[in-house]
Formats: C-alpha cells, sequence, structure tokens
C-alpha cells in the first residue's frame, strides 16, 4: 500500500507553471536575426575605425540626475519616457539611459579625456525608452553613436555627417536624404524664443494639449508636433533663421560649403530643431520614406552647452546616433539576406573509431582557421548531410570507421563554385593533408 498523498486537482504544484513572455516591445534577437547584426556591427567597427574614432562603453544605469540635467526636464523623454527607480539598497535614483550621449559626456568628464586634446570616440549598445511600441520603434531599441569632443569648426559637423553618408554607400543603402539647420546658440534661440511665445499666445485657441503645457517651458519644442492638425501655424511661426548673427550663420554656411565640396546632397528644414535641449548650432536629420511614420535613420548636430551642463570645463561637441533596428529593417529591403555565409566544413561521421577521429579533425581544422561544424547527436548518414546542407558550408568531410582505420577522409563539395567545383564532386584525402587541401580549395572560390 503507497503512503502517497493524492495531490487535489487545486493542488498548485500538480499544475504546469504559467509560461512567461518578454517584456513588451523589448525584442529577443534569434540566432538567424543576429547574422545580419554581426554583419552590422563588423561594418560599423572598419568604419568608425576608418576615421580615427576609438570605441567606449558606458554603463546601462545612469544617474537620473544626468539625464534630467542633461536632455531637459521638459522634454518627451525625461518627462514620459524614462525608466527611472529607486535603489532599494541605497535610495540612489537611476534610470536606464534613454540615450548616451549624455553618458559619454559624463564618462569623458570624469576620466578627464581631454586633458590631452579633442577626442573621437564612439559607441554602440541598447537603449531604454517607454514608448508605444511599433514598427522601428521599441522600449528597448539599439543604436550606434559618434561623438566628436573638442572640435570647435564646422569641419567637423561636415565630418560626421559624411561618416554617415559613408555608412550608407558601405551598407548599399539608398533613399536617405539628408535634412540639416541651425538652431544657433543660447542668445539668439532665446530672442527667437520670445517671438515664438508672443506668436503662439496670438494663436492659443489653435494650440494642442502638449503645446499649451510646452508654451512658456520649452516653446522651441512645439515646432516639431507630430500634430497634423498644428502643422499649418507650425509653418507660420517666427523661423530661428532669421535671429541667427553672423558667428553663427558663418559656422552653418561652412557647413555647407565643405558638403558641397563633396558632393553630399542636403535640404534646408527650417523647422528641424531635434528633441533634446542640448544642441545648439548645426542640427540634421538622415530621414527616408521606407520606413512610414519612423522615417528618421540617424540624427545629431553640435552640442557645445552640454560637457560645462554636466559639470565638466566648457568644450565643444559634435555627433549624432543611428537607430540600428530601423537601418536594419532598410537593409532587408536592400535584399540583403538573413542567411549568413555558414560555415566552411561540416564533419559527418558515424561509428565509435570514426567519432573519435572527427572530433579531433574538427579541432585540427578550426586550428587551421576555417569554420567547422561537427555533427552532434548521431544519425544516419542521410540525415546528417541534410544538416551539412541546411549549415550552409561549402563541403562536408565524411569519416567511418573504414576512413578512421586508413587515416583519411572524404571531402564532398555542396555548393558550386563556377568553374573551380560542382556540388556533389568528391575525393578521398589524408588526414594530414585535409586541412592544406580544404584552405586552398576555399581560397581558389573566393570563400
Amino acid at each position: 500500500m503507497s503512503d502517497a498523498v493524492p495531490r487535489s486537482p487545486n493542488d498548485t504544484a500538480a499544475r504546469p507553471a504559467a509560461r512567461l513572455a518578454g517584456v513588451k516591445g523589448m525584442n529577443d534577437l534569434l540566432p538567424e536575426q543576429m547574422e545580419r547584426w554581426e554583419r552590422l556591427e563588423h561594418a560599423v567597427a572598419a568604419w568608425a575605425r576608418s576615421y580615427g574614432y576609438r570605441q567606449i562603453r558606458t554603463p546601462i544605469v545612469e544617474p537620473t540626475a544626468l539625464f534630467k540635467r542633461g536632455i531637459g526636464e521638459v522634454t518627451d523623454i525625461v518627462e514620459k519616457e524614462m525608466y527611472s527607480f529607486e535603489d532599494a539598497l541605497n535610495g540612489e535614483h537611476l534610470t536606464l539611459r534613454p540615450e548616451n550621449t549624455a553618458g559619454v559626456v559624463r564618462a569623458v568628464i570624469e576620466h578627464n579625456l581631454l586633458y590631452d586634446g579633442p577626442r573621437r570616440l564612439w559607441y554602440t549598445g541598447p537603449m531604454f525608452r517607454h514608448e508605444r511600441p511599433q514598427r522601428g520603434r521599441y522600449r528597448q531599441f539599439h543604436q550606434i553613436g559618434i561623438e566628436a569632443l573638442g572640435f570647435a569648426g564646422p569641419d567637423i559637423d561636415a565630418e560626421v555627417i559624411a561618416m554617415s553618408q559613408r555608412l550608407w554607400d558601405d551598407l548599399d543603402l539608398t533613399d536617405i536624404r539628408l535634412e540639416l539647420n541651425s538652431i544657433g546658440d543660447a542668445s539668439e534661440r532665446l530672442a527667437h524664443r520670445a517671438a515664438l511665445i508672443a506668436y503662439f499666445e496670438d494663436n492659443a485657441t489653435l494650440l494642442d494639449d502638449d503645446a499649451r503645457r510646452r508654451l512658456h517651458s520649452n516653446p522651441l519644442r512645439i515646432l516639431d508636433t507630430k500634430n497634423p492638425s498644428m502643422q499649418a501655424l507650425v509653418e507660420a511661426a517666427p523661423r530661428l533663421s532669421d535671429y541667427l548673427g553672423d558667428e553663427s550663420r558663418a559656422h552653418f554656411e561652412g557647413v555647407q560649403a565643405l558638403l558641397r565640396t563633396i558632393g553630399i546632397p542636403f535640404k534646408i528644414n527650417p523647422r528641424l530643431v531635434r528633441g533634446l535641449d542640448y544642441y545648439n548650432r548645426t542640427v540634421f536629420e538622415w530621414v527616408t520614406d521606407r520606413l512610414g511614420a519612423q522615417g528618421t535613420v540617424c540624427g545629431g548636430g553640435r552640442y557645445d552647452p552640454l560637457i560645462g551642463m554636466l559639470g565638466g570645463k566648457p568644450a565643444p561637441a559634435c555627433g549624432f546616433a543611428i537607430g540600428v533596428e530601423r537601418l536594419l529593417d532598410l537593409m532587408s529591403q536592400s535584399s540583403q539576406s538573413d542567411q549568413g555565409p555558414g560555415c566552411d566544413v561540416y564533419v559527418v561521421h558515424q561509428g565509435d573509431a570514426a567519432s573519435m577521429s572527427a572530433f579531433s579533425v574538427a579541432e585540427g581544422l578550426r586550428s587551421a582557421g576555417l569554420d567547422v561544424v561537427l555533427n552532434a547527436g548521431g544519425g544516419s548518414f542521410k540525415s546528417q548531410f541534410k544538416r551539412a546542407d541546411a549549415s550552409g558550408a561549402e563541403f562536408a568531410v565524411v569519416i567511418g570507421d573504414d576512413e578512421a582505420a586508413n587515416r583519411t577522409a572524404t571531402v564532398k563539395a555542396l555548393r558550386s563554385a563556377g568553374g573551380e567545383r560542382a556540388a556533389g564532386q568528391q575525393h578521398s584525402v589524408a588526414l594530414d593533408a585535409l586541412a592544406d587541401y580544404l584552405v586552398d580549395a576555399l581560397v581558389a572560390t573566393g570563400d
């Protein structure tokens, strides 16, 4: 007779655990997607290096005050979108970074990186904003950023713009256009601000709730409204370009002249203001019509005030950030396949002696610089060859007990390569010559 106590149908231990899902708007990157992510990351590292930019990595969590002071308290990001919390252990107010320029500048100040001169820095990583998830806009999203710190002239503005154009070229992306503006310096914006407030007060009945809230705190942000009913009102508003002084005008004209010199077309958009308070003078966006409502692929500009705002010795700075998910969306539309190049070799084996030999062979081929997948989990030769074909490998290396005894392997081509080889061709190769044979075969076909 069993001593076990029958479980009640209501006993929670008898029921399977509820399935958990990820946080809405924070997406898993699956292996099939990672092929493209990895190719982009490799391309970006080489691209940044070619301009003399060095990588920096900052923490995902920063003091909340960093973003309130740097981005501006009267912005959508700070008011509505930040993931902020109080550390239960010490009471610190912390935030998951919604952008990374403020974090990079904090690190530059903290570690005195401008002590021996200007710096060219770049970063990549996840950012977090509590927004309504939609195509190209997620609650965890990724950015590639360029920050040039300590450079005052229009040449660095033109350089970072030229960098972004070169990246589009490197990735074979088209239909991305440049919009450009100058928002001047603080005194010029103050004069423009007064004119804007007077104009919008005269048209108060046409303002939406957001515009009324921003009217006296940050009227420049009203110009960035996406409300269709306010577009005519915004279009007729006083223009900042009419308030620019001689230095700001000369700087902006210098940027335009350099862009014309290297043949980068652009459109002056007098309503372009960007969404963060730290910008001054040059601002720009790269936009496309191929991503629906989320048409901005890259945005940035000059942010000379920020280093001083965050407690450092004032210094000029300029940079931009690229939305990685949007960039990958454009890459997919350009018919760049998610299927990566695959491995070089898939090792097929059957039999005890063959399995021991195959394990050693796979390691030897990897030491020779080849990408090798060793069949695991057994299976017939037929099923293993299906896996080999699905892996994208150029060659299958086949080892049975007979090959193991003779210290040979059968090399079978899984892909055709012009006149060099046809799929299905196979040769017996001594194990001590196998690595050289495969390297030569891959080099001959450019794989």
